[in-house]
């Protein structure tokens, strides 16, 4: 898939949004791209699946033991990933704020993990659910996402392959243009404020 498939695709589902957002990350942006949306069709999640796993190098791939990914946006994602990749598919959720393993899903020592992620813009999520993958017993060899928000400036300390990377401007509270903070603020992020 280019570039401009994969946007044909967000296009297509009404995934890409105009207004004024707060970020899970707490940041602000006049774009959003609802990921649930572009997700939402079996068949598309499935198109995008193919395409970012044949992304992720070969050795990597052929070293994969399961995919983990964080709820919310990160679950559908993750199962398709899990499916084309031929392995499990788990995920974190953070009951009470930090992310973990529950409904009885469990690493073994060692497992090799692929992070799984629908949006990475600051990369704080994917940090956290990676140490929540290390305090689990497994081991975070590289992460994939559907999409890179970061400018390219995002470190997980581990290799990260998104499928597309789409440069949109995002600001602090404080930093936020007149014309942008002049529109009602819509948060649709699955991170509680």
């Amino acid at each position: 898939m280019t570039d401009d498939d994969i946007l044909s695709e967000f296009r297509a589902s009404e995934a890409l949004l105009e207004g004024h957002f707060v970020l899970s990350s707490g940041r602000h942006s006049a774009q959003y791209l609802q990921c649930a949306r572009v997700l939402m069709n079996a068949e598309r999640a499935g198109r995008l699946s193919l395409a970012l796993t044949q992304k992720l190098p070969r050795e990597l791939r052929s070293r994969i033991d399961v995919v983990v990914s964080p709820a919310m946006g990160g679950l559908v994602i993750g199962h398709e990933m899990g499916r084309c990749l031929g392995v499990d598919a788990l995920f974190l959720e953070r009951p009470t704020g930090t992310f973990e393993l529950r409904r009885g899903f469990r690493l073994e020592p060692g497992q090799k993990v692929l992070m799984v992620e629908d949006v990475v813009t600051t990369g704080l999520s994917s940090r956290e659910a990676i140490a929540a993958v290390a305090r689990e017993g497994g081991e975070v060899i590289a992460e994939a996402a559907l999409v890179d928000r970061s400018n390219g400036s995002v470190d997980l300390g581990v290799p990260f392959h998104p499928l597309i990377a789409i440069a949109v401007p995002s600001y602090e509270e404080s930093d936020v243009p007149p014309e942008l903070a002049a529109i009602p603020v819509t948060r649709p992020g699955s991170r509680k404020a």
